[in-house]
């Protein structure tokens, strides 16, 4: 049976080196997922599986190391930092947080190849969690990101209305602002825009819309999503 390609995401402000990155890794085998900055590469990891992070220490907002420092507290996925710095406090700091290895730019993309090879290698087969929602009349499956009715049929659900059940799923009880549901969902989504999404999805997995037991508003907060 052919082995899936391992599905990777290059986090990097450079516009042009996330390119180049994306195109020589996927001309060697990989599937691969770009992010600009920390808050787009949180928001890639709720909706796909990745086996292993390629991280720009210099970024805008939230450095690398800021970035690796928080991953490190849910996570273990392997991480490869990327600096044009290239000294010995800079690495050292990289692998005090959590980082498996440390390229210094500029680099040769064939030993970038080799370092995500052996990481990959000794690194132990992930098996996927059996992630899924109960929401009462419908059950949410956070890793294909299909809605399905207790009667086993798929409803149909827009992207969007996936990606706010995948974000709000993943935070189980946490309050998000309209703001930052906009601002995490991106692709021209505004606060209101956000209101009419989440209206619409009410009347998709609640019993009573204007009533809901799932998908609840909190006056001047925001939404938060209760599974069962």
């Amino acid at each position: 049976m052919e082995q899936e390609p391992k599905h990777l995401l290059v986090v990097d402000d450079d516009t042009r080196l996330r390119s180049l990155l994306q195109r020589f890794l996927r001309e060697n085998g990989f599937l691969v997922s770009t992010a600009k900055d920390a808050d787009e590469a949180r928001f890639m990891m709720r909706q796909y599986r990745f086996s292993l992070l390629i991280v720009d220490v210099m970024m805008p907002k939230e450095n690398g190391f800021e970035f690796l420092t928080s991953l490190r507290q849910e996570s273990s996925i392997p991480v490869i930092m990327l600096t044009a710095m290239g000294n010995v406090e800079d690495r050292i700091v990289g692998l005090e947080n959590g980082a498996d290895d440390y390229v210094a730019k500029p680099f040769e993309p064939k030993e970038l190849l080799l370092r995500i090879a052996s990481i990959l290698k000794r690194t132990p087969a992930e098996k996927p969690e059996d992630q899924k929602l109960d929401l009462g009349l419908c059950v949410f499956d956070m890793q294909s990101k299909e809605l399905i009715s207790k009667q086993g049929e798929a409803m149909h659900i827009t992207p969007v209305e996936q990606s706010l059940l995948s974000v709000l799923g993943a935070k189980s009880g946490q309050v998000f602002s309209r703001e930052k549901l906009s601002e995490i969902l991106g692709a021209g989504q505004s606060p209101r825009s956000i209101d009419v999404q989440i209206t619409r999805l009410r009347k998709k997995i609640e019993k009573d819309s204007k009533n809901p037991r799932y998908l609840q508003t909190l006056r001047g907060k925001g939404y938060m999503l209760l599974a069962d």
